[in-house]
């Protein structure tokens, strides 16, 4: 029988190497996987892409530690710096990490696009503004248009409400956001799960993400 599940955070995350590009979910405090993020620090791993919604929010386990801890080089994200949170600001300021602003739409679909296995999509976002410089522009249907290029992660790091053994996941309300996608535009997606339920638990109609995007599942608890 295939079975997903892992005895630990620290083995689900064994084969993390530096330079790793990672694909963290959450919006906001919302879905962030509060027990992988720590498990990535207690590696120790260095020169980590990080791309994500948001880049801490001053919460315990959130990814702010991993700036705190000078492992991270690059970051693309919609909302880097909240109010009370500086880790990231700070490591920034140190001229640690390098950033790249993406609007929120657009990091969605760009994201949705590398699990799709299309190279990319033109958008009117973004266009006359900075987040355009040095990119491909075209004119459909009367607008101007730019390209963006699809993303796509060495590893998904999600957080689900439930999972059954062969990795099919059931989120909890807007704790879905930006998980599903992740999920689908990783090489090995990771997941810290509250519940773990027998197969056949989770209605097919209730799965919002199949288990063949699923590679480690993991129990934290609630």
């Amino acid at each position: 029988m295939i079975d997903k599940v892992v005895a630990s955070i620290d083995e689900a995350l064994a084969d993390v190497p530096d330079g790793a590009v990672l694909l963290v979910g959450g919006f906001g405090g919302r879905g962030v996987p509060m027990k992988l993020i720590p498990g990535i620090s207690r590696r120790g791993v260095k020169d980590l892409t990080i791309i994500s919604n948001n880049l801490g929010m001053g919460k315990d386990g959130d990814l702010g530690m991993l700036f705190k801890n000078s492992q991270v080089g690059k970051a693309l994200a919609s909302f880097p710096i909240r109010p009370g949170c500086n880790d990231f600001k700070d490591a920034y300021d140190r001229g640690e990490v390098d950033l790249q602003i993406v609007p929120q739409g657009t990091l969605a679909e760009r994201i949705r696009a590398g699990g799709a296995g299309i190279g990319g999509f033109f958008t009117p976002t973004g266009v006359g503004t900075i987040l355009a410089e040095g990119k491909e522009t075209r004119e459909l249907d009367g607008r101007l248009q730019v390209f963006e290029q699809a993303i796509r992660g060495d590893f998904a790091l999600i957080h689900a409400r439930q999972a059954d053994r062969h990795g099919n996941l059931r989120f909890n309300r807007g704790a879905r956001n930006f998980n599903p996608v992740m999920a689908m535009a990783a090489k090995v997606t990771i997941v810290e799960v509250e519940e773990l339920v027998p197969l056949g638990a989770i209605d097919p109609d209730d799965v919002h993400t199949p288990g063949i995007f699923v590679d480690r599942v993991v129990v934290v608890g609630r």
